[in-house]
């Protein structure tokens, strides 16, 4: 196939739907051959239905060291060298601060936080051999700007923005990119999920996030639309591409402009 990305072998993880499932297809789109992994074995298995022999479907609980390492090995003795990952998967457990319970902040971390950094240390010791290879970390843009409510959610993905541009800051000299995508309200599961959560059906819910809370100090979308999992999946398949071979450590919001870029 030809497109940017043509010969390229592309790890993502969270690829079960939503952003992950759209980031797998615009790596297929651009020519790449995809490892398309997610606890979720139904949805990483219908996603390789739909795309043939580009995507292969594995399930990878990424907060499992030894899961990841073996995974990452056996694709690369199955498949070739791997040249791209993509962290996607993550989890979202709501609540006040004060309320937060021990195991809600620990199975936080462990999906956002320590999920990227078992899949990016496994694929990066691997591209750094070769010289060459890029990893994209898909946060947040709760890691850059306050949240009432996602005290969890926005810490693990300011920690898991900080790893993966400390992780660029030492693999550059060797050839490996890293950058981070952070998405704003996008139209997922998860999105509709804290929607019906407070009541709201999916055009009232929108509606909200678009206009803006001043109850809980959000801004609105400048833009005024609520993204698309394709836009996000774009901004991933630029920065992984040659078109981006001089960025790296790099924080791309994706958000309509709803953090004012704070």
């Amino acid at each position: 196939m030809s497109g940017s990305l043509a010969g390229r072998l592309a790890l993502v993880t969270g690829a079960g739907r939503g952003i992950g499932a759209a980031v797998a297809t615009a790596m297929v789109d651009q020519g790449a051959r995809v490892l398309a992994t997610d606890l979720d074995a139904d949805g990483v298995e219908a996603l390789a239905e739909k795309h043939g022999g580009r995507v292969t479907a594995r399930t990878l609980d990424v907060t499992d060291a030894a899961a990841v390492e073996a995974l990452v090995a056996d694709a690369e003795r199955t498949h070739g060298p791997l040249d791209i990952a993509v962290n996607v998967a993550g989890i979202l457990r709501s609540s006040s601060a004060v309320d937060l319970t021990d195991e809600d902040w620990a199975a936080t971390f462990a999906v956002n936080t320590d999920g990227v950094f078992h899949v990016s240390r496994a694929a990066a010791r691997r591209m750094a051999e070769r010289g060459h290879g890029s990893i994209v970390t898909v946060a947040s843009n709760a890691a850059g700007v306050p949240r009432a409510g996602m005290a969890a959610y926005a810490a693990s993905k300011a920690a898991a923005v900080m790893f993966t541009k400390c992780l660029g800051l030492e693999m550059a000299a060797r050839g490996v990119r890293c950058n981070t995508v952070c998405p704003g309200s996008t139209l997922t599961d998860m999105q509709r999920a804290m929607w019906a959560a407070s009541g709201a059906d999916e055009a009232a819910g929108a509606r909200s996030v678009i206009q803006g809370d001043l109850a809980t100090h959000r801004t609105g979308i400048p833009l005024g639309r609520i993204a698309d999992p394709a836009d996000v999946a774009d901004a991933v398949a630029f920065l992984v591409s040659d078109r981006a071979r001089h960025i790296t450590m790099h924080d791309l919001y994706v958000d309509g402009g709803a953090t004012l870029r704070a």
